[in-house]
Parts: structure tokens; C-alpha cells; sequence
């Protein structure tokens, strides 16, 4: 679990409340359902009208990587690789057959079973190179739409803070009026700009770390099964695949 998004979520709503009280305001005056229907509503309205389904629900998946990101570890996969490696020197890349039911990731495993099947280098490193490709864009995809919304979000704010002044001069007759309505027009304003860079924004580049995260572990799994295949000695793998962790 990732407990710095964690804290690092909580601290931005303490900061908006604890903040708003500070500067005399109350939490009340945070809520406004006008703001949210224009500001929430409708930068999600934009993000559907770019984006396909395919890709939001790959968003909607991911996003969860936030706070608990998918599972996976340099240091264990390369000792996964040394292992492999030494069971191949003693029994051939058919003794690795056994391990295929063991790995429950299917990138993991579709190089296994190329290797397993015999294919040449070249082969594994043209299939597997692909995928990596295939499934980074995906996923990069994926992140763009909350930095997307994170840019719609302001404006949006924007937006919704000119409507309300719209209606607080409407009301220019009744004084009384004018300054509750230019505090609720405002609140607008802040739903854009505070939901874009404390929440938005972040995951966004969150999520982006851990789709090049992923990328890397692929890629460690890849040149260690090329170095399987061409019998490699197990320590010489193990140093050159150490050389991704720094």
C-alpha cells in the first residue's frame, strides 16, 4: 500500500478545510451543489466526450494503483530469473515447464512458455518487446484521462464562478445579496482549481510512475529470459539485471 498518495489525500482535504476556517470563512460555505453540478458534472462530461469506454474503464481500474499499486518487485523478479536460470542449467528449458502454473501474470507467463517452446532470441524479444509497447500506451492512455480532467477542472471552475456573478448582478437592487453571492461564486473556482492540483493532477502522474514502473519490470523479464535462452551464467544475469534497479 502506498501510505504517502494516502496521507498525501488526506492532507488535501485538511488543507481546504483548515484552510477555509483560518481565513474566517466556515466549512459550510464549502459546499455548494451548484458548483459541483458545474464543475463536477461537467468535467466529466468532458472527459466522456474524448474518451472511449475501452479507455475509461482502463482509468477507472488503475485507478486504484493510487493507494495500492499493482503487485510486483525488481529485486523478487530477478531472483524468480536467477532461479529459472539455474534450473535450466541442470535440467534444459523444459525443467522451467513446471513454473509456468506457478506465475499468475500473463505477460510472465507467455515468455516462460516461449521459452519453454524452444523459440529463438530473437523471436521472444520481438513478441515480448511488442507487448511491452502495446500495454505501456494502454495504460498511458489510461493516466491521460485524469490529467486531462485536471485541465478541464479550472476551467470548468471558471465557468461556474462567471455564472454565479451572472446571477449576483442580477441582484444588485438588494444589497444585502451581493456578498453571500459573490462567496457562493467563488466556491466554483475553488472546486476547479483544488480538485485539478490536489487530486487530478497527482493521480495522473501517479499512475503514469507506475505504468513506467510495470514497463521496467517487463522489461527485466524479458532480458532475463533472452539470457536464459542463450545460457547465460546465472550470476552474470543476475549483475546485468541489477543494473535496471539503480
Amino acid at each position: 500500500m502506498q501510505l504517502l498518495s494516502l496521507l498525501g489525500l488526506i492532507l488535501a482535504f485538511f488543507t481546504i478545510i483548515v484552510g477555509a476556517i483560518l481565513k474566517g470563512s466556515h466549512v459550510a460555505a464549502l459546499w455548494s451543489s451548484a458548483a459541483f453540478v458545474v464543475v463536477i458534472i461537467g468535467t466529466i462530461s468532458a472527459v466522456l466526450v474524448q474518451t472511449s469506454f475501452q479507455v475509461l474503464t482502463r482509468a477507472l481500474r488503475m485507478s486504484r494503483w493510487v493507494i495500492r499499486p499493482p503487485p510486483g518487485n525488481g529485486h523478487s523478479m530477478i531472483e524468480k530469473i536467477i532461479t529459472w536460470s539455474e534450473i535450466a542449467r541442470r535440467q534444459g528449458l523444459l525443467g522451467l515447464e513446471d513454473t509456468l502454473d506457478e506465475e499468475k501474470d500473463d505477460f510472465v507467463q507467455k515468455g516462460l512458455q516461449l521459452l519453454v517452446d524452444g523459440s529463438e532470441p530473437e523471436t521472444i524479444r520481438a513478441i515480448l518487446e511488442v507487448e511491452i509497447i502495446a500495454r505501456e500506451n494502454a495504460d498511458l492512455a489510461a493516466a491521460r484521462v485524469f490529467e486531462s480532467a485536471g485541465v478541464y477542472a479550472p476551467t470548468m471552475g471558471i465557468i461556474g464562478a462567471v455564472m454565479g456573478l451572472m446571477s449576483v448582478m442580477e441582484k444588485l437592487a438588494d444589497p444585502s445579496s451581493l456578498g453571500p453571492g459573490i462567496a457562493a461564486a467563488f466556491v466554483s473556482t475553488i472546486y476547479g482549481i483544488a480538485s485539478a492540483n490536489l487530486l487530478l493532477l497527482p493521480i495522473a502522474a501517479k499512475l503514469k510512475d507506475q505504468v513506467r514502473a510495470q514497463s521496467q519490470l517487463r522489461e527485466i523479464v524479458t532480458e532475463g529470459l533472452l539470457a536464459i535462452a542463450d545460457g547465460e551464467n546465472p550470476r552474470v544475469i543476475e549483475t546485468r539485471l541489477q543494473g535496471y534497479l539503480h
